[in-house]
């Protein structure tokens, strides 16, 4: 793990999904038959991480629900059940993916995958509930990979949004005078800023969507943009597609809907800020942080 890409801390150690076992009825039976098998339990979209771990359970413990076949790792068969979301009732301990992250990104880092993989599936589940075509009743198959219509036959898919997130930086690269551009949404606490981001469209390149949602949310045009990485990010369905970019133009003009400021900041500025407590930036497990640090060229401290 290098200092230039926490986010990888989520995605480190993937599982083999074991995509065409997904129809397999007989291995699927003998799967979850077998002693060795872990089931994470899901209440509609929530989880219960138990001292500050994963809660694994054997088949035999698991509630009644859609199972869901996650894949195989270290010769184990991993699972899911989507439980009702009333299996939880009022206990806090169930929490969404977003307050499960600190466990995810500490102790239970390799359960990582596995989880985003569980947790993505059941958001999708949850928000779709009838056929877009025929508004018909959806059942699941394929060990909870695809719904079909039980009227008029149609499949669906699991969808994933792309969405594109960005640092943009002004001035000589690697010299003191170099800025990085920063905003704050209005629903954020005083103080906290992160990169830009923003959706793509339908007919849109990833490298357009960044220069438009830039150019959109503050007024700068960007020239070239450059790949950083990616970062899985079902909350509820994202993959957040990283880019560095060159700006054009530093004039900033908020839009007073997305941004309620942007800034620009050198490194050192944005050092001093944050070691005073003037400026809060992205935790440490986002693919943001990571895209900060990589053009920081270091470690930087604090985090949401």
């Amino acid at each position: 793990m290098t200092h230039s890409a926490p986010h990888l801390r989520l995605s480190a150690d993937p599982h083999e999904r074991v995509a065409e076992r997904r129809r397999d009825e007989a291995w699927l039976a003998a799967a979850w038959a077998a002693p060795t098998t872990r089931v994470l339990v899901v209440a509609g979209t929530r989880i219960r991480p138990v001292d500050g771990r994963i809660d694994w359970v054997s088949p035999e413990q698991a509630p009644e629900g859609v199972r869901i076949l996650l894949g195989q790792r270290d010769g184990i068969t991993w699972f899911a059940v989507v439980a009702d979301r009333a299996l939880a009732g009022d206990d806090a301990a169930w929490v969404p993916l977003r307050f499960a992250l600190p466990v995810l990104a500490g102790p239970a880092a390799r359960d990582a995958p596995l989880v985003l993989h569980a947790l993505g599936l059941a958001e999708w589940m949850a928000v779709t509930r009838h056929c877009p075509r025929c508004a018909g009743t959806l059942v699941p198959r394929a060990a909870g990979h695809e719904l079909v219509c039980t009227d008029c036959g149609r499949p669906q898919f699991p969808r994933t949004d792309p969405a594109v997130i960005m640092l943009i930086a002004d001035g000589e690269p690697g010299s003191p005078d170099e800025r990085c551009l920063l905003g704050r949404q209005a629903s954020w606490p005083e103080g906290r800023y992160s990169t830009l981001a923003g959706f793509c469209e339908p007919g849109e390149t990833l490298e357009d969507a960044v220069r438009r949602e830039v150019a959109e949310e503050t007024g700068v045009r960007v020239g070239e943009v450059t790949w950083f990485g990616s970062q899985p990010w079902p909350l509820p369905a994202s993959l957040m597609l990283g880019f560095h970019g060159r700006a054009l133009s530093t004039e900033i003009t908020v839009d007073r809907d997305e941004l309620v400021d942007a800034r620009w900041l050198t490194r050192a500025q944005l050092r001093d800020e944050v070691e005073h407590g003037g400026l809060v930036l992205p935790g440490g497990v986002s693919i943001s942080h990571s895209l900060l640090e990589h053009w920081y060229g270091g470690r930087l401290p604090g985090g949401w």
